[in-house]
């Protein structure tokens, strides 16, 4: 086993999510590479101090660029607002340091790409974070749909609904303003990525967008509240991609309902554990859809409990990343999804508001 330091770019909601993952991820998975602390950035000093000592971190920087040049720095986790994501990875890059970047990639397709030819030009191993689709149950979803279980697919469809700005008397704030910040730019990177790790690539859109509540307590509304997107697949499969961030009642709803000609899978991150599967098979009279509660048999959950039924939950998400990118450092070999496949992610999020401007059809690879 070999100690590796790892330098975090913000102590916020996802800092202290990825630095608890790091610290927990070796004990769970038995990593080769085992995770050290080095060093946590914020935008301050005092900041980064508070999270220094909260989180176990070894030394607090006062910015970005002090974090990345520190030689017991060995790699680079960004948990930064998307538009430093391109001058701190370019810097990370520069020094040979593998880079884990939360999503989206960047604030705009420009920097998405610029990143992608900043990390294979260097050659170090790079990740972005879309920690959803590593839940057990969405392993094992992609897993039946590789084998054939459900047949031929036949429609897609893949939402992410959340209801933290329902209420037209919800305060303005950052996430109001600005694309990058609005539900397309924020929300539907997460059913995109999910819907092109178990569908494949995204041929082309037809989208709307709408800003619901555009006036807010202390502002006026500058981006979307919800879109709707349908899609067509590069298989020639139809789909349908929502995503929301006014759907009163809904805190994490992740899903995706995938039909097919032998069968159909559903699942809904807000009940991570199970995955339901349809099965054409047998007496018509016991068909239905079967819940399968994940456990030992399932990807990456025996790591965490030998019960089955017992669960995961949305840190252990982030360890599962955690491990993988580990993995991705020993080896030296990326692992999926790669900063190429966070700006596949980026070129739809573009097609998508170039559609809801025109009004027509949009195809991804004229992005």
């Amino acid at each position: 086993m070999t100690d590796i330091g790892i330098g975090i770019v913000g102590g916020g909601y996802m800092g202290k999510a990825h630095a608890v993952a790091m610290s927990s991820v070796g004990a769970v998975f038995n990593t080769t590479l085992r995770p050290r602390l080095r060093a946590v950035a914020s935008n301050s000093i005092e900041s980064a101090k508070r999270y220094q000592a909260a989180y176990g971190f070894e030394n607090a920087h006062k910015n970005w660029q002090e974090l990345v040049a520190d030689p017991r720095v060995e790699a680079v986790v960004i948990a930064t607002p998307q538009d430093t994501h391109r001058a701190i990875s370019e810097a990370a890059f520069s020094l040979g340091k593998p880079v884990l970047c939360e999503k989206p990639l960047a604030a705009s397709l420009e920097d998405a790409r610029a990143m992608v030819l900043a990390a294979e030009a260097s050659n170090v191993v790079n990740m972005i974070g879309f920690n959803y689709i590593r839940a057990p149950a969405s392993q094992f979803a992609r897993r039946l749909i590789e084998e054939g279980a459900i047949g031929d697919i036949t429609w897609f469809r893949g939402m992410h609904e959340e209801d933290f700005l329902a209420r037209p008397d919800d305060p303005f704030s950052w996430r109001c303003e600005g694309m990058a910040n609005g539900n397309l730019g924020d929300l539907s990177g997460h059913p995109i990525n999910a819907a092109l790790a178990l569908m494949g690539p995204i041929e082309k859109v037809s989208a709307d967008l709408e800003t619901v509540h555009k006036t807010r307590p202390g502002g006026q509304v500058s981006n979307d509240d919800h879109a709707s997107v349908m899609c067509r697949f590069a298989s020639g499969v139809m789909g349908h991609i929502y995503s929301s961030r006014i759907a009163m009642g809904r805190k994490m709803g992740y899903a995706y309902d995938i039909y097919g000609t032998k069968g159909a899978i559903r699942f809904d991150q807000e009940d991570q554990n199970a995955l339901w599967l349809y099965e054409d098979t047998g007496d018509l009279a016991k068909q239905g859809f079967r819940k399968i509660l994940t456990g030992p048999e399932h990807p990456d959950y025996e790591p965490f409990c030998l019960g089955p039924g017992h669960g995961t939950g949305y840190l252990d998400t982030i360890i599962i990343e955690a491990k993988d990118f580990l993995h991705a450092v020993a080896t030296g070999e990326n692992i999926w999804p790669t900063f190429r496949d966070g700006l596949a992610v980026a070129e739809v999020v573009d097609a998508i508001h170039r559609s809801a401007q025109s009004g027509t059809w949009t195809s991804v690879r004229q992005v």
